[in-house]
């Protein structure tokens, strides 16, 4: 098969040929129809993830199965089916109690393993794992929900806990936020959106968000009078010290902030300001993805259009465009998701 592959930190990746894959125990083979390009896939060919080379990136995707091992018991090939970035082993008390998204023994493919920057991918625990796409869904709509859509939906509204009428600063307009404005919106939030790239910005605005604000400026003084005193929960959709210093400084007291966003250790660990978490007793979340077991009720929202993932979605792309693009996808101007079908 095709696939993009990266032979070492920082290396510039190479499409070529590689070995299929073949299904692991209790697993398939999926037929790749599209897949996200996503920071994180930045971050692990930057070095901020422990993966072996050579590697192969991709953990958004949507497609065909094509090869099942004879443990698996709920799906057949030719299924539509997409998938959590997360793939929960299917037996632990995690896996046992919906929570897969925390699973000790996950597999992530595009990290743990090879991944979904190819004609074919592999996929642990399919019985656990593998999410049914509607026919009515396109493929590259689904592909879009496996890490930053569901993570911001799973944030918003099982981290958060986002009412009506309360106020929300996403910090961070790319896909993952730009879904979380959104998601907001759709729960009757009020949200400020906060990035530095205007045409981001200018989705955010299309979207629903009451106001937007260039990164660069003083973003917690403007969210604090924009919003009346603070937000009520704010979402560091990008992960750096300055995002998240400014996302936890925008809220109110007793405000909520979600961690999202992946925050390296790039020259030490990020200062965060636990001075105000204290005194003002802040919420501070984490949240890692979302199981297969809670895709339904996010669907049932796509399928009534009351969610709309396919408007996130800018461009599609082909390998060989991917594997330029993902050495300055961290600096690249985006307003939106990037897509990548294998078969260009």
């Amino acid at each position: 098969m095709r696939a993009m592959v990266v032979d070492a930190v920082r290396a510039r990746p190479e499409v070529r040929d590689v070995p299929d894959p073949t299904p692991p125990v209790g697993g398939v083979v999926v037929r790749v129809m599209a897949t996200g390009m996503c920071r994180s896939d930045w971050h692990a060919w930057a070095g901020h993830d422990d993966i072996a080379f050579p590697h192969v990136p991709g953990h958004e995707l949507a497609g065909v199965v094509v090869a099942v091992d004879s443990a698996v018991t709920t799906w057949r090939v030719g299924d539509r089916v997409t998938t959590p970035f997360v793939s929960g082993c299917g037996t632990c008390e995690w896996c046992a109690s919906g929570q897969a998204q925390v699973c000790p023994r996950q597999e992530q493919p595009g990290f743990t393993h090879w991944g979904s920057f190819a004609e074919y991918v592999a996929l642990h625990a399919a019985d656990t794992n593998l999410v049914a796409v509607p026919p009515q869904v396109e493929f590259a709509t689904a592909a879009s929900l496996g890490c930053r859509f569901a993570t911001a939906y799973r944030a918003l509204v099982d981290r958060a806990r986002v009412v009506e009428g309360e106020w929300v600063t996403v910090v961070g307009a790319g896909g993952l936020g730009l879904s979380a404005v959104m998601i907001a919106r759709a729960l009757g939030a009020r949200v400020v959106a906060v990035d530095r790239n205007e045409e981001a910005l200018a989705v955010a605005s299309r979207l629903g968000a009451d106001h937007v604000l260039l990164a660069g400026t003083d973003v917690p003084a403007a969210v604090i009078e924009l919003t009346g005193g603070g937000s009520h929960v704010a979402v560091d959709a990008v992960g750096s010290e300055q995002t998240c210093a400014d996302a936890i400084l925008s809220l109110r007291r007793r405000g909520r902030h979600v961690q999202v966003g992946l925050l390296p250790p790039v020259g030490g660990h990020p200062r965060v300001p636990m001075a105000r978490v204290i005194g003002w007793e802040l919420d501070l979340l984490g949240s890692h993805g979302m199981a297969a077991v809670d895709y339904p009720g996010m669907l049932a929202l796509i399928e009534q259009g009351r969610l709309q993932p396919q408007q996130l979605v800018e461009r599609t792309i082909g390998l060989d465009e991917a594997a330029a693009l993902l050495p300055v996808f961290d600096t690249a101007t985006v307003a939106g998701m990037t897509m990548v079908d294998p078969a260009r």
